[in-house]
């Protein structure tokens, strides 16, 4: 997508991206509290309100320019509003990728890259960054960014030429433009700014290799990956082979609370797909907290992290009498092969459970999905055998969820633990009350993590400190 054809108006910058003395001091309250983790407001620096959205999508060329209505919201002190927009084109289609809302980032100025001009595949973006004031983050059509490429002289290349968020089913193939010399077949992914998007895009290129983004990571706050297919085709692929080089996987995330949810099988079907990147593999996931009178189940379906291997687990992490943990994690190497439709696969394997004997022990029970227990939950005779209070939580993150379940019941063990410690169950990351007391383990590849954090977090209090010094001094 050529300059020549980016009508901009008030566009200052268009950046073409190419490939390639011994006396005593007293300690200041102020330093000292900075160390103690306590934070400031900095002085005279108002809350912005910016405009707030997302959009994502694959459209004609002929629907653009397209327009949207965003929301707004109150950003914390200090921090800017942001536009990111970014245009992905091949043949007739455009994706169009679009964030608005808060930042920390330092202000920029209005800013047009050209990640990648035509002939053939174009990836062109717009970002700006500003505290002039509520709603400086203003960009509304896509017009002043875009309009449609001129009319290109045929070359002698045929390329399949798709850009779809799912998989390329039906590729049709085109003469692509003058200057084309290669066939590209990839998948970009991105994530961040409220963007969770999935590419898959082919089209013609100008030269070999994966390199659609050139070395582009990050637009604004969207991050940017880039997978292509590990063989090239010349001619259209069977659908086998596709398969082959990118799964396409159910996706959905759900996290619902109930009675009897450990007895009776629960709904589990999604119709939205995802297509996975290099190295991934389906996997669907099913954590059940059980606590007596109420359950909480979280469920997740879709593309698993890199490397992942075909398996199939369930898990009692937690047994009766008392609360019960248990998880079912499902991982598979074909399309759309994670597609259980209920609870079943999580239940059946459960032990059956009789008519539990009432003990001589009352615990407060109760099950929160996004809130806190309090300290007068209501008491439950605990079962025999189940003679002591667990009162935590356990914190999810992986597969879409990020959710912190609270937990209080009858266990049998006087652990702190309901998990035993463990910090992975299928996709999820997984970590307890009790954890927060554990030591962290070192990272892998060196021990030096630790170290810069704290380094980093020093120089930022110091530099907080004197900053505050310098408007504030003590005397």
């Amino acid at each position: 997508m050529g300059t020549s054809r980016c009508p901009l108006r008030n566009v200052p910058t268009v950046k073409k991206q190419e490939d390639g003395a011994s006396h005593r001091r007293v300690m200041s309250p102020v330093f000292l509290l900075v160390l103690l983790g306590v934070t400031f407001p900095l002085p005279g620096v108002q809350a912005l309100v910016c405009q707030l959205g997302t959009t994502q999508g694959v459209w004609n060329v002929s629907e653009l320019p397209l327009s949207w209505t965003p929301k707004e919201t109150t950003c914390p002190s200090g921090w800017g509003c942001q536009d990111t927009l970014v245009f992905i084109e091949s043949g007739p289609r455009v994706s169009v990728v679009l964030s608005k809302g808060c930042t920390q980032a330092r202000d920029q100025e209005l800013r047009v890259t050209e990640h990648r001009m035509g002939p053939g595949l174009s990836v062109t973006s717009y970002t700006r960054v500003c505290r002039q004031g509520d709603h400086c983050n203003n960009l509304i059509p896509s017009a002043p960014l875009w309009a449609p490429p001129p009319p290109a002289d045929p070359g002698s290349l045929r390329c399949p030429v798709c850009l779809s968020p799912e998989v390329c089913l039906e590729s049709t193939e085109e003469i692509c433009p003058r200057g084309s010399t290669d066939c590209y077949d990839g998948l970009l992914r991105l994530m961040g700014g409220g963007i969770s998007f999935n590419l898959r895009v082919q089209g013609c290129m100008t030269q070999p290799g994966c390199n659609l983004l050139n070395g582009t990571r990050e637009v604004g706050p969207v991050g940017m990956t880039e997978t292509c297919s590990p063989t090239r085709h010349p001619e259209p692929r069977h659908e086998s082979q596709k398969e082959k080089d990118f799964l396409t996987c159910y996706r959905g995330v759900t996290i619902q609370s109930g009675k009897n949810l450990s007895q009776e099988p629960t709904e589990w079907t999604t119709t939205t797909t995802e297509t996975c990147g290099a190295g991934q593999v389906c996997q669907e996931m099913l954590l059940l907290v059980d606590v007596g009178l109420r359950s909480t189940l979280v469920t997740s379906k879709g593309c698993s992290a890199d490397g992942a291997k075909d398996s199939q687990t369930t898990s009692i992490h937690s047994r009766p009498p008392g609360v019960l943990v248990a998880s079912y994690s499902h991982f598979c190497s074909s399309s759309l092969c994670n597609g259980a439709s209920n609870s079943s696969v999580l239940l059946n394997s459960l032990p059956p459970q009789a008519a539990p004997v009432p003990g001589g022990r009352q615990c407060p029970t109760c099950m929160q999905s996004f809130g806190t227990c309090s300290s007068d939950s209501p008491k439950m005779t605990c079962p025999r055998g189940a003679d002591h209070c667990y009162d935590g939580y356990i914190y999810l993150s992986g597969g879409g969820v990020t959710t912190t379940v609270s937990i209080q019941g009858c266990v049998a063990q006087p652990s702190g633990s309901l998990l035993n410690h463990t910090r992975q169950i299928g996709i999820f990351s997984v970590r307890e009350k009790d954890d927060e007391q554990l030591p962290v383990p070192k990272p892998q590849g060196g021990g030096a993590g630790g170290l810069e954090s704290l380094t980093w977090g020093l120089g930022l209090a110091l530099a907080l400190a004197l900053w505050w010094g310098t408007l504030c001094p003590s005397h």
